[in-house]
């Protein structure tokens, strides 16, 4: 497991930009203006991976991974505002964008490649995710600065493309030798460079090969839809748990609350909320055996150590609870990691590419280690774990293995995780692969019936860039019921 510090990135990121020439005389040698690759990395990797956090505090609720313990809570009944995509949309390229071309750039130049290839693939997981949760995005005029601060929206497909082609160039630049790379990749005292793997660009290239397995099985809607292309990239991405791209947090004191976790109490932002039903009802033994009797998966407890009921989105839960119970298990700690890929979503997607392929062996072996890899991260004993493999909950033999199997085994997997939000996309929400999902009690009538397929424009954009917005379709009541081009058949 991989983990680094916020309270660090937060301080590197700021400020990077020189001075013209006739002002050096003023310069203050104790607040620097410029920095070197080394000390903006950190940044752009720490902030790069929160902003898939700060997107599942509104996703989770369309997932179903979480809902409000009390009735009528307005975005379990889908009634979304620009604000509730703003800090998606603004950190994407204030935050982290910004400084990843200054970053190559100076890398480029005094001959670092490894700090050239992680910029390319952060700029990948970046922008994959932004366009994942709201479509058409700025690329081609984005970072631009005040000499354009309304950029055109480029269409997904052809940020889809731009993608794949960071990720190839990213693999380029990690496959140089560590003779060609002039600054070191990663220092420990005091700490810069790569926090993620510690300089290790083996894992930085089995992590954007995962990323492109991700985003080609994105495409299962499309004509142009490849197994052998996801496979292609598995066989290249992340084998183990230790391979994992883990965003971890500092257990807290007085003066870092700041560095918890997002999803953690002291931050709070889950204090209206608990699990979702759906989620537990696959835990607890009433949606995989029937019968709800008794906690059935082993994992149930290490997430959820109060055994939660859950509630219904709007609706709220039955009985009621008196305090929030989602905190205090693996995910909701103050210095619970984030997984933000995983060996376990690999072998998900692993499994379902070869069972779309009809290579029914290797996704049946995919599908097991998937279980087995996610159980194994959550501390689940060896015995445990046995138990559970051999029950009803999991399918048994290849012959017997169904799309739904795998989908419900890495719905549970990839708990708080906005990925999930694609998945449920692919597969139209169907209950036959989703057991448990079900319309919100009170949904917004204005959506027609319909589910949310993509979150609205940021706040800011309809702001300063309504022109673009309204261009996109913003302005119709059910906007956000428009599928992305990824999502239309």
């Amino acid at each position: 497991m991989k983990k680094f510090i916020i309270g660090f990135c937060a301080v590197v990121g700021l400020g990077l930009t020189s001075c013209d020439n006739f002002l050096d005389v003023n310069e203050d040698p104790n607040n620097p203006v410029s920095t070197t690759p080394n000390y903006l990395l950190p940044s752009i990797i720490g902030n790069g991976l929160q902003v898939q956090l700060l997107s599942e505090l509104r996703v989770g609720q369309i997932t179903q991974n979480i809902a409000g313990r009390t009735a009528n809570i307005t975005t379990d009944q889908y009634f979304f505002t620009p604000s509730n995509s703003t800090s998606t949309f603004n950190n994407t390229y204030y935050l982290v964008g910004s400084n990843i071309g200054p970053m190559m750039e100076s890398a480029a130049a005094e001959g670092s490649p490894y700090y050239v290839g992680a910029g390319k693939a952060m700029k990948a997981i970046i922008m994959a995710h932004l366009t994942d949760m709201l479509g058409d995005v700025p690329y081609t005029e984005a970072w631009q600065g005040y000499t354009n601060i309304a950029p055109k929206y480029d269409p997904q497909e052809q940020i889809y493309s731009t993608i794949l082609t960071l990720l190839d160039e990213a693999e380029v630049e990690f496959s140089k030798p560590a003779t060609e790379n002039k600054r070191p990749f990663y220092t420990a005292n005091p700490v810069s460079g790569d926090i993620l793997y510690q300089g290790d660009v083996s894992k930085w290239i089995k992590l954007v090969n995962s990323i492109k397995a991700r985003q080609l099985n994105h495409l299962t809607k499309k004509a142009n839809y490849n197994p052998d292309a996801v496979l292609a990239a598995i066989d290249k991405g992340i084998k183990s748990n230790a391979d994992d791209a883990m965003l971890g947090y500092r257990q807290p004191t007085s003066v870092e609350s700041a560095t918890t976790s997002i999803f953690g109490p002291t931050r709070a932002n889950f204090a209206s909320y608990t699990f979702g039903k759906m989620f537990v009802n696959l835990l607890n033994g009433a949606t995989l055996l029937g019968d709800a009797t008794a906690a059935d998966d082993p994992r149930f407890p290490i997430i959820s150590p109060t055994l939660s009921n859950g509630a219904v989105p709007g609706a709220g839960s039955s009985p009621a609870l008196a305090a929030t119970d989602i905190y205090g298990g693996y995910y909701s700690t103050d210095n619970s990691p984030f997984p933000m890929v995983t060996n376990a979503e690999m072998r998900f997607i692993e499994a379902e590419a070869a069972f779309r392929k009809g290579d029914k062996a290797r996704a049946f072996t995919a599908y097991k280690a998937g279980i087995t890899a996610h159980m194994t991260k959550l501390g689940v004993a060896a015995a445990a774990q046995a138990t559970y493999m051999a029950s009803a909950a999991v399918a048994q033999s290849e012959t017997t293995l169904t799309l739904k199997n795998i989908m419900e085994q890495k719905y549970i997997a990839m708990f708080l995780n906005p990925e999930s939000w694609s998945d449920m996309r692919r597969f139209d929400f169907d209950p036959t692969i989703y057991p448990g999902f079900q319309m919100p009690t009170g949904v917004n009538a204005l959506l027609n019936g319909k589910v949310v397929r993509r979150l609205p424009p940021a706040q800011t954009e309809t702001q300063f860039n309504p022109t673009e917005v309204a261009r996109m379709g913003w302005g119709a009541q059910d906007y956000v019921t428009i599928p992305v081009w990824w999502d239309q058949q």
